[in-house]
């Protein structure tokens, strides 16, 4: 039987796993798989799984659940077994690594964190800012352009706009960072700028979130911050 598995846990973890729906149409029973000291959260996996709006919710549902009771590592969706005894063999195999792993996020979450600036905004600060930049621009403007001087204030822009959505992110993450264990920068996808997570504990939660909302106020209505968590510790496992 092709087991899907949600999750891996200490064995002392109080698994309540009452009312919660595994992955597929017809959810099987969610159970564990242990080993010694760690446990593996599973279901029998159904055949031809995609990832559904249901199917991730579900997976989700159960990481939610788990790391409200308990230090928890997520497994991203879609991992499946060929059965309890191969996944017995990974517990035994990587023990050390998964109980080492369990310990550091002891009594932590993850807080996942995207920034973008408005681009007229930014153009405007350049324009006012960089003499060579408004002089390019005044030029065009005057119809005194040559054929190249759209492409060299194009160029211009584009590198002050890179140098300030960077020294911007790196503001924010330094900001942020005293409050923090870990973090891991992702590529920005759209018009963000920063893409990042953080893995924050307990007693540092309060201070991390007064910290993100008083970048939000210092840094106005120009900034668009979307914060999300606390969540499973997905980028830290």
């Amino acid at each position: 039987m092709t087991l899907y598995v949600y999750s891996i846990t200490a064995a002392t973890h109080p698994h309540d796993l009452d009312g919660l729906k595994g992955v597929g149409e017809a959810p099987a029973e969610l159970r564990t798989v242990c080993v010694d000291a760690l446990c593996a959260v599973v279901s029998e996996a159904p055949e031809g799984l995609r990832p559904k709006r249901r199917d991730l919710m579900a997976h989700q549902a159960v990481q939610e659940r788990l790391m409200t009771t308990g230090t928890v590592l997520p497994l991203r969706f879609g991992f499946t077994a060929p059965d309890d005894d191969a996944v017995r063999r990974v517990l035994e195999e990587r023990r050390e690594e998964y109980t080492q792993r369990l310990t550091a996020l002891e009594g932590c979450a993850e807080y996942h964190l995207k920034a973008a600036i408005e681009e007229d905004v930014l153009l405007r600060q350049i324009l006012q800012e960089s003499p060579e930049a408004r002089r390019l621009n005044d030029d065009i403007k005057a119809g005194d352009a040559g054929p190249d001087l759209s492409l060299a204030l194009g160029e211009l822009v584009a590198q002050e706009v890179l140098a300030r959505h960077q020294a911007l992110a790196s503001g924010i993450v330094e900001a942020l960072r005293p409050h923090t264990r870990q973090e891991r920068i992702s590529e920005p996808t759209g018009d963000d700028f920063l893409n990042i997570s953080f893995l924050v504990d307990e007693e540092h939660q309060e201070l991390f979130l007064a910290s993100e909302k008083g970048l939000t106020h210092e840094l106005g209505q120009d900034f668009d911050f979307r914060l999300y968590g606390p969540l499973p510790a997905y980028s830290f496992v």
